[in-house]
């Protein structure tokens, strides 16, 4: 790879990561998905040859590096969305209350899921 070639792919790589930090920022996981294979393989040609510039790998480091913490973020929050929509279900059916004698007591609900329309 010649150094303008190099510095080409450092180029796209930079705008690469800062679309995946838009797509990140919007919740758009679609265009996450598309970037990936991409990157993946401006990554590769980066690593192939050795680097010089420095403050340009300082500077890609560190655009990686934002997006890993906004894409940690991102994925806290599906994990807790998915917490909450288990607890959910288990509570649809059932509602569990403590008595006087301090013993937990469950009482099954009857939830009639059809919907009657009166006239």
């Amino acid at each position: 790879m010649t150094a303008n070639s190099n510095a080409t792919t450092t180029e796209e790589l930079s705008d690469l990561l800062d679309a995946e930090r838009e797509a990140l920022l919007k919740g758009d996981l679609e265009k996450l998905n598309a970037l990936l294979v991409s990157k993946e393989s401006l990554i590769e040609a980066i690593n192939a040859v050795p680097q010089t510039d420095l403050t340009t790998m300082e500077m890609l480091d560190k655009k990686v590096k934002r997006n890993q913490l906004l894409l940690d973020g991102a994925l806290e929050g599906i994990r807790a969305v998915a917490a909450r929509m288990a607890r959910l279900r288990e509570v649809k059916g059932a509602l569990e209350t403590y008595g006087a004698d301090g013993k937990r007591h469950d009482i099954q609900l009857d939830i009639d899921s059809s919907v009657e329309h009166r006239v």
